[in-house]
């Protein structure tokens, strides 16, 4: 099983260029089963997830391609596919509940096993089996499988309002594609507003969908009978940007960030600037630049545009090294504070108390041996390991690979002294 051995100590300096977001190429990876005509995706991201995405489609029946230049693939879900998502590859990735909507949508039928168990708590499904049964689906769960399909002589799914209890990502993204075949009017109350959502909702209208609204909490979709094909560069990762500016910050470096978009990470942007950290938005992507001691700050992750849960674990990283105590409250995942015991065998200082972890900055780590835990976690153990003393090994690191891509290579083109080892 793979590791990465991480030398501390090197100030990163030079440019990385940041990778299409996970969290938008998978339901757009979805979206192609909404025509039969081929979609044609570019950036899109050298990841596991996407990967494991793909088998799915494969499975289904869909043609997929690679192509030459970066990050290029093509999708062409014809007729005659079989809509089902069994749980062998279902149980590795939870966003592939993201089929349920589209296969429900243009074929009238799905059968899509029940996500597996999530190491950083609850993501439950019911959101979205009430969300399309509001739009007329009947959906029963039989032997660990949603069995979703159209009443007899019912041709479509039906407008509907949908409010749902919480703000859910792949909810919002669900609803989306499936209202865009649907017959009538929908509109999304409550719905997700994060960066990822806007770009397969300008996906779906290059695909000839009726949307308005997407990028705030309330989203109208007009229903069409057909989607056609289009060509859609995906987003970049708003997530991996993040991870980049933390781990510039906390080495003291600086460096630019190409097609990293600063408007997508205001609340990160925003606690980076009161550390005491430079960013500057720029045409083509953004500069970091860290001189001095930082400042500790304190946060509380929250639906966007609010402080991301998927960078929490890295800016406490950050704030290890940074002068002060802080407190990170952790109000999305009930779990996840499972790097904290990592973070301690480098020796931080860091307690919790529920959800509430009180960070005290300005501590020496030394290097270990970790073990990753979740695909965030393991990013903040590597921010660690680049400012501890000495040699860190992160173990586990299938989790890592799930959402970067290439890390290691990123990170050294940067300076860092990093290699993955067998």
């Amino acid at each position: 099983m793979d590791q990465l051995l991480i030398r501390g100590g090197q100030t990163l300096q030079g440019e990385v260029i940041i990778s299409g977001a996970k969290n938008a190429a998978l339901p757009e990876m979805c979206a192609s089963l909404l025509t039969a005509e081929p979609v044609r995706l570019t950036n899109v991201p050298r990841l596991h997830d996407v990967a494991t995405m793909r088998r799915l489609l494969d499975h289904m029946g869909v043609a997929t391609q690679t192509h030459g230049e970066r990050g290029g693939m093509s999708f062409h879900a014809a007729d005659g596919l079989n809509p089902e998502a069994p749980y062998e590859l279902v149980k590795t990735m939870r966003a592939s509940v993201l089929v349920l909507g589209p296969l429900l949508a243009r074929f009238g039928r799905a059968k899509v096993s029940l996500p597996g168990g999530c190491a950083i708590g609850s993501r439950p499904v019911d959101q979205h089996i009430k969300g399309l049964q509001a739009m007329g689906a009947e959906i029963t769960v039989e032997h660990g499988y949603m069995l979703a399909s159209l009443p007899l002589g019912q041709k479509r799914l039906k407008g509907a309002r949908i409010s749902t209890d919480m703000v859910t990502v792949t909810g919002t993204e669900n609803f989306l594609m499936a209202a865009c075949l649907a017959e009538g009017e929908t509109v999304l109350e409550n719905a997700a507003m994060e960066p990822e959502i806007s770009d397969l909702a300008e996906m779906l209208i290059a695909m000839g969908a009726k949307i308005s609204g997407h990028g705030s909490s309330r989203i109208v979709i007009e229903g069409v009978e057909k989607l056609h094909g289009c060509e859609h560069r995906v987003v970049a990762d708003r997530i991996e940007a993040g991870t980049f500016l933390c781990a510039v910050a906390a080495t003291g470096g600086e460096a630019f960030l190409r097609y990293a978009r600063a408007d997508h990470l205001g609340a990160v942007v925003d606690k980076l600037e009161e550390a005491g950290v430079q960013v500057l938005a720029e045409e083509e992507g953004i500069r970091v630049r860290s001189e001095g001691a930082l400042k500790a700050q304190s946060f509380r992750t929250s639906e966007y545009p609010g402080f991301p849960t998927d960078m929490q674990a890295q800016f406490m990283a950050l704030n290890l090294v940074a002068e002060g105590a802080s407190t990170v409250t952790e109000t999305i995942f009930e779990n996840r504070f499972m790097h904290v015991n990592e973070l301690r065998r480098l020796g931080a200082d860091i307690n919790t108390e529920g959800r509430v972890a009180t960070v005290r900055g300005g501590q020496r780590l030394s290097g270990a041996t970790v073990m990753a835990t979740d695909l965030r976690a393991s990013a903040s153990l590597v921010i660690a390991g680049l400012v501890a003393h000495g040699q860190t090994v992160v173990e586990r690191i299938y989790h890592l690979d799930r959402g970067y891509d290439r890390m290691e290579d990123k990170l050294r083109a940067l300076g860092a002294d990093i290699e993955r080892i067998a």
